[in-house]
């Protein structure tokens, strides 16, 4: 059973009209666009890169990518903060990949049988100072797993791709990485009938 999600926090309409103006390089609608997503991004790339500076340099990143790219967009059904959110993701993950850390936390191929953990994050979650301290303390890509599946509403398959990874992957580090949340969290695991 999946998870329920919430619409992701990139979920924002963009008028047409400001699309368009931005497309055609006018300033003051890459602007609004700026002011918009700005948090979208910021936020995203804290919980997948875990440091203010690191999240800061995939903001700007993104944005750069965003000024020189809306020109490029066409839809083709996608709205365009999801064009957005995948490059901030992209983004991210680039800089996680180019962090020789996370070969160091993952260590062997990870790839291990765990039983994958749809539950919805723990209760004390709302907690949001505890939740980030936490997060902080898992593996990058644990928490950049964790992140993408239910903050984002990534699939395993999606998550796989992005990592370059398989979905047996991303479904271990999601169970693993929620288990370790409970616990710095100090929440009670769930009884299964």
């Amino acid at each position: 059973m999946a998870p329920e999600h919430r619409p992701s926090s990139f979920a924002i309409d963009v008028p047409a009209e400001v699309l368009a103006r931005a497309r055609a390089g006018e300033r003051a609608a890459i602007e609004q666009l700026y002011r918009w997503f700005e948090r979208p991004v910021f936020t995203l790339a804290l919980r997948i890169c875990g440091g203010r500076d690191e999240a800061s340099d995939v903001l700007q990143d993104t944005m750069l990518k965003l000024i020189d790219h809306v020109g490029t967009f066409r839809g083709g059904g996608s709205p365009f903060w999801a064009w957005l959110r995948q490059i901030a993701v992209n983004e991210a993950l680039m800089r996680l990949r180019r962090d020789r850390r996370q070969r160091l936390e993952l260590g062997a191929d990870d790839e291990d049988g765990f039983g994958e953990d749809h539950g919805p994050l723990p209760p004390a979650a709302a907690d949001a100072a505890s939740l980030q301290r936490a997060l902080a303390a898992l593996p990058a890509a644990t928490r950049s797993v964790l992140w993408l599946y239910h903050a984002e509403g990534y699939t395993h398959e999606e998550i796989a791709a992005l990592m370059q990874r398989t979905a047996s992957f991303s479904k271990s580090q999601l169970a693993r990485g929620t288990r370790r949340l409970r616990t710095l969290l100090q929440v009670e695991e769930p009884i299964h009938a």
